[in-house]
C-alpha cells in the first residue's frame, strides 16, 4: 500500500512540486516501483499475504489532498507527508526484519531498509530545507 502511494503521490510532485521536490519524487517513483516489483514476485500462492490492487481510502484522502494543493502550498503538504510514510515504513521493516515470519520476506525487510532510512533522511531534509 505505501509503495502504490508513494508512487502516485510522487506522480503529482512531478508536476507540482519545486524542483527537490521533483527530484526526490523521480527517486520515490524509480525506488518504490522496484520494491514493488521485487515483493509481488516472492509473494507467490503459498503464503498467507495479499497484495492489495488500490488504495485504501486513508491513502486517497492523501492523494486528493496533494492533487488539490496549490502550487505554493504543495511543498507544505507533500514533504511532511513523506517523513510520515517514510518513518512508518522505516519502523514497519524494522519490526519485520527483526521477527517476520516467512524468511524470504524477512530477509527483503532486513536489505530493503537501508532504501528507506535513506528515503527518510532524504524527506527530513526536504521538509527541513522548505521552512
Amino acid at each position: 500500500m505505501s509503495d502504490m502511494l508513494e508512487v502516485e503521490a510522487a506522480k503529482v510532485a512531478q508536476q507540482k512540486g519545486n524542483a527537490a521536490d521533483k527530484k526526490f519524487a523521480d527517486q520515490m517513483v524509480t525506488d518504490h516501483t522496484k520494491t514493488s516489483t521485487e515483493l509481488k514476485g516472492m509473494v507467490s500462492g503459498e503464503m498467507k499475504a495479499a497484495i492489495p490492487s488500490s488504495l485504501d481510502d486513508s491513502s486517497q484522502k492523501k492523494l486528493v489532498k496533494l492533487r488539490d494543493a496549490k502550487p505554493d502550498d504543495f511543498a507544505g503538504e507533500y514533504d511532511p507527508m513523506q517523513v510520515s510514510a517514510h518513518k512508518d515504513a522505516v519502523s514497519l521493516f524494522e519490526r519485520y526484519a527483526k521477527g517476520g515470519e516467512d524468511p524470504k520476506l524477512k530477509e527483503w525487510a532486513g536489505k530493503t531498509l537501508p532504501a528507506l532510512q535513506h528515503h527518510l533522511e532524504m524527506a527530513q531534509d526536504l521538509d527541513k530545507n522548505r521552512k
